[in-house]
């Protein structure tokens, strides 16, 4: 085997360890850091835009730097536009509609996109259902008869509505014992009130088992239309050849009757402090924020600067103190979210129980400050330093330019707003700050969540100015109710949390109830630290010994994580260094031979796909339901039994989980490469590091031949990454 080729096998590896969670901020430096440089030019790619005769509207970009196309489909209706006590419905909706179609099975849906090396999503959102795919040049029509039949000819099967909807209920279970899910419920609750915006997105347990296939085609019949949907076409094609496969594909799909109608608008801003109660939570989650508004408002910009001064990228006061200068979480954050018909302001951060009350006060104080004092002029250049040099980063690939392109289109802006952003960025002034702080921040009327432990920490809340607090046990929540109280036997949106436990467990390991796949995800969980201390987890820097057996070479391979968005693997081999570095969906590679450069496709699919295989964050996207597991039959090995997983998800190939059933260790993951081969990781020798189970040996098989052995020298987490590990090095 060449140098190079143990370098690619090196590039297959996964990671034993890692947890989705913000990413770790870097330390607030002592001085100032120096100017960014001038922004080098950039132009957003021309664009074309054309409306069907049946109403759907096409936007074409060129963009031929690889030979590839990314296509989006969007419907104007998502979780705000289902039935008012049917919540849920356009989440299940969108996971059937790659499930099955009235022409394709979801096996055969699947095997298509495989078998031309793409890539296929759907999903719901707020106001809208997308279908995502990727395809290569030359399968642009396959691409476009797949989407085209998802969106037009779902069946909505039975069999598989009763398959996503368990999966749903899992998920739904385990969120309701996750804080950051609680809070942003809550929260969304308290800011909306009633309005559409502030019903929970993926339903409620009893509304998504009354959820029926009449509803669901329902939902679909009303609005999946031609006229109703936007369509990017993005990448290596020219806008008449997209135009005409678009038309082939789409031109029969028929118009639906969308009513102009509009919810009313979500109640004015009013001071309410909710503590949801989790008896034994070692952190309390916060939000603190207020309605605000729509994205198409001509203040958007000014506001969103001033929200980026207060917690965001190139200002983020609230990191500042709460972190850098009080030591009191790993790190705080301030958004606007803005969507068609309103918005909110929401300050987020995570604390330990003792410190709820000074970190309460003190981001409200950050608010308060920020509505009465002028900003500095530095504070205003860092933060639109940031956006105008971060603008380049969300055109660079086909699909972030049609997001970009999608985003304009489905909000009613005008589309030549996007070649003049840095400009419109540059033209705010401190003025405008000022103005936009004092219009749309409300520091004396805030909706206010913390979920944790109040026996810790409710009775200090009235000595810092909080003497008027709603406390509500997690049993009683009810999002249906006015003052969020469960009442008798209502409760359509009750929160039901269910402990992770372990069931009473049958033959060959079943639970009594034949579905024990959410015990045994809360076991693996439990087993590799505990749901806390890994959510805690904001950064990884382990270090590697890699030996190639069929080589016989070995290599040193470390590795930076910094979650979700960065992950940096170093090999230094015979061959020389090798750098690859996925950043935020940025790909790219460092080598002598080369120097920096995008990474090629072959690569890029390699490295998504092991970011997508990182063990933890893999059972704790399908503890949230962000992912699917379906049981297979148990395994035993050497007297073991070990339960066996298949995790499916949008985007992912199929990887299967082998975990031990006493301990609770995962021992081995499968999966298939991009080759085609069958590769099994197996983990042993599993050692404690500061309260997390860390597998220090891990073999790669590949067609049951083993190719790669894998020691962990040094493993640590929540240690300083340097920023400057995940950027691309400029000029190249």
């Amino acid at each position: 085997m060449t140098s190079r080729l143990r370098v690619a096998a090196l590039a297959t590896l996964c990671l034993t360890l890692a947890t989705v969670s913000r990413a770790q901020a870097p330390d607030w430096p002592s001085e100032r850091p120096p100017r960014p440089l001038p922004a080098r030019e950039v132009k957003f790619p021309p664009y074309q835009l054309r409306t069907l005769p049946n109403g759907l509207q096409v936007i074409a970009v060129s963009h031929h730097e690889q030979p590839a196309v990314s296509l989006r489909l969007i419907v104007r209706a998502g979780q705000a536009q289902e039935p008012q006590d049917k919540p849920g419905v356009a989440n299940l909706a969108a996971a059937l509609l790659d499930q099955g179609t009235t022409t394709r099975t979801a096996e055969n849906i699947a095997t298509t996109i495989d078998s031309i090396g793409g890539a296929l999503g759907t999903g719901a959102v707020t106001e809208l259902t997308f279908i995502n795919a990727a395809v290569m040049k030359d399968s642009l029509d396959v691409g476009l008869d797949l989407l085209a039949d998802l969106a037009r000819n779902p069946s909505f099967a039975p069999q598989e509505i009763e398959r996503q909807r368990q999966q749903i209920l899992s998920g739904l279970q385990v969120s309701y014992d996750d804080p950051d899910y609680l809070a942003g419920a809550v929260f969304d609750r308290l800011v909306f009130g009633f309005h559409p915006y502030g019903r929970p997105g993926s339903g409620t347990p009893d509304s998504i088992r009354a959820v029926t296939q009449a509803d669901l085609k329902a939902f679909h019949r009303k609005w999946f239309g031609a006229n109703n949907a936007i369509l990017a076409v993005v990448g290596d094609t020219e806008p008449e050849e997209a135009f005409k496969s678009v038309e082939r594909a789409f031109g029969s799909w028929g118009r639906v009757e969308v009513s102009d109608a509009k919810p009313g608008d979500p109640p004015p801003p009013t001071g309410r402090v909710v503590i949801i109660d989790r008896p034994g939570a070692v952190q309390t989650e916060i939000r603190v924020g207020n309605v605000a508004l729509p994205r198409r408002h001509p203040d958007y910009f000014a506001l969103d600067i001033a929200t980026k001064i207060l917690g965001g990228e190139g200002g983020n006061r609230l990191h500042r103190v709460l972190r850098s200068e009080r030591g009191l979480t790993y790190g705080a954050s301030a958004d606007l979210n803005a969507l068609k018909e309103s918005g909110d302001i929401v300050a987020d951060t995570d604390t330990k129980s003792s410190t709820t009350a000074e970190t309460l006060r003190l981001i409200v104080d950050e608010i308060s400050r920020l509505q009465r004092q002028r900003v500095q002029a530095r504070e205003l250049e860092d933060a639109q330093a940031y956006l105008m040099g971060n603008f380049p980063l969300t055109i660079e690939t086909p699909g972030a330019i049609a997001l970009q392109v999608l985003n304009a289109v489905f909000y009613g802006l005008d589309l030549n707003e996007l070649q003049t952003y840095r400009e419109r960025v540059g033209a705010v002034t401190l003025d405008d700050i000022q103005r936009v702080a004092r219009e749309y921040l409300h520091p004396d009327r805030l909706s206010i969540v913390l979920v944790g432990d109040a026996s810790v920490f409710a009775k200090r809340l009235a000595g810092v100015g909080f003497d008027r607090v709603e406390q509500i046990p997690l049993g009683s929540l009810d999002l249906a109710s006015p003052d969020l109280r469960r009442r008798g036997g209502s409760g359509g949106a009750r929160m039901e949390p269910i402990a992770f436990r372990t069931q009473a467990a049958g033959p060959a390991g079943r639970t009594a109830d034949g579905d024990d796949v959410r015990a045994i995800v809360a076991r693996a969980l439990e087993a590799k630290g505990g749901l806390d201390l890994l959510r805690s987890i904001r950064t990884i820097r382990m270090a590697t010994t890699v030996k190639v057996l069929a080589a016989g070479g070995t290599a040193d391979v470390s590795y930076a994580i910094r979650y979700p968005g960065g992950f940096r693997m170093e090999a230094r081999t015979d061959a020389g260094p090798r750098v690859q570095v996925f950043n935020n969906g940025e790909f790219w590679v460092q080598d002598q031979e080369h120097g920096v450069q995008p990474a090629p496709p072959q690569y890029v699919a390699e490295m998504r796909a092991s970011v997508q295989r990182d063990t933890v964050p893999m059972l704790l996207a399908l503890a949230a339901g962000r992912l699917s597991a379906t049981r297979l039959p148990d395994a035993t090995e050497g007297g073991r039994t070990l339960a066996v997983l298949e995790v499916t998800g949008a985007g992912m190939r199929p990887t299967t989980l082998t975990i031990d059933r006493e301990t609770g260790l995962l021992a081995r993951q499968r999966y298939a490469g991009l080759d085609g081969a069958v590769a099994e990781e197996a983990f042993s020798d599993y050692r404690d590091v500061d309260g997390v189970k860390v597998a220090f040996h891990t073999t790669v098989s590949r067609n049951g031949t083993p190719v790669v052995e894998r020691t962990v020298r040094t493993f640590q987490y929540n240690v300083p990454l340097d920023p400057a590990l995940f950027i691309r090095p400029s000029g190249t």
